[in-house]
């Protein structure tokens, strides 16, 4: 599942080629994807310009002209692709957004979606979301306010949106890494020493990771050589048997409240 990453890249992507254009049609090929009719959906943003895209956590926010808003949020499989009718994947879209002869395809969205909300109702829907741990505001001394009497397992407490927004399964063992703390321990065990190393390593990951490209493995356009550019620096996620690049210790596997969980044996305490 795309995580904070993969949607800053998208964001930051998309806005240099699509804000300021207008949508000049629309094709919805899955009436559950999106939140109202096709035909409102159609009538209320076709026709209306992308002023730019914005990124929640792990959703996209495109702001339109009108003063609504499309609410992405792509959950696991969901990809997008900007391209035309000779270059697009050979997959199935669910929902088709033109600019002129461009196309934004959103595809795999099965779990995903693509909502239609006014500025309240997208404030309501996230309203539940913790606070963006890349914003300036979010220092040491929040983050320190937030999980010093926490007691749960750092692997479990990280990837719950409601306390710090943005974080998934593969950022939470990689900032677990970073910050050279088994990801299976609890946040009640930690000294404040290791407490500053975990906000630290977040803040490292999240910036390498986005510099990176994140790893989502579609490109999002024909010459995109940026999107997924994080899966060749990748630190343990998804390299069970692999060795450390700290201390050459084979990286572990272990299910966690039956989420993959990786770490290194030796230098992660």
């Amino acid at each position: 599942m795309p995580e904070l990453p993969e949607m800053e890249t998208y964001k930051r992507l998309l806005n240099e080629r699509i804000a300021g254009k207008l949508i000049s049609d629309i094709e919805i090929n899955r009436d559950k994807s999106i939140n109202v009719s096709s035909d409102q959906f159609i009538s209320e943003v076709k026709g209306q310009t992308v002023t730019r895209v914005e990124r929640r956590a792990k959703h996209l926010i495109f702001r339109l002209g009108s003063g609504k808003n499309l609410l992405l949020h792509l959950m696991l499989g969901g990809w997008m692709y900007l391209g035309n009718d000779e270059d697009n994947p050979d997959r199935t879209k669910q929902v088709i957004l033109s600019f002129g002869d461009q196309k934004l395809y959103f595809i795999g969205l099965r779990l995903g979606y693509l909502h239609l909300h006014g500025p309240d109702e997208l404030e309501k829907e996230l309203s539940d979301l913790g606070p963006e741990p890349l914003e300036p505001s979010f220092t040491y001394e929040k983050f320190h306010e937030i999980f010093a009497d926490r007691r749960g397992m750092i692997k479990t407490t990280l990837v719950n949106q409601e306390i710090i927004a943005g974080i998934g399964n593969c950022y939470s063992d990689e900032i677990s890494f970073e910050a050279a703390i088994k990801p299976t321990r609890t946040f009640e065990e930690l000294e404040n020493s290791e407490l500053q190393s975990l906000f630290n390593g977040m803040k490292t990951t999240f910036h390498r990771a986005i510099e990176a490209g994140g790893y989502m493995d579609n490109p999002l356009f024909k010459s995109d050589q940026k999107t997924g550019g994080y899966n060749k620096i990748c630190r343990v996620y998804d390299r069970e048997g692999e060795n450390c690049f700290r201390c050459q210790t084979p990286i572990v596997k272990e299910e966690v409240s039956s989420r993959k969980t990786f770490y290194c044996p030796n230098c992660q305490k």
